[in-house]
């Protein structure tokens, strides 16, 4: 397969994924206070929503890019 392919089905994939999941969390620690050896920090959750239309996007180049390679061969 070529280069071309293996991108589009993997933007495929990652579209899919992006529909299916629709946000995903991280955790970040942010230190609070430092006294000498010691310190205290607080965790932190961020929540990041991934917009329908980025998934709806990444189905459609990767498909396009899917087709382009199968008309080269």
């Amino acid at each position: 397969m070529k280069p071309t392919g293996l991108i589009g089905v993997l933007l495929l994939l990652v579209g899919i994924g992006a529909l299916a999941i629709g946000r995903f969390t991280y955790t970040t620690e942010k230190p609070v206070v430092a006294v000498g050896p010691l310190t205290a920090s607080v965790s932190e959750q961020h929540s990041v929503a991934l917009p329908d239309i980025l998934g709806f996007g990444l189905i459609i180049v990767g498909g396009l890019l899917i087709v382009l390679n199968r008309r080269e061969t």
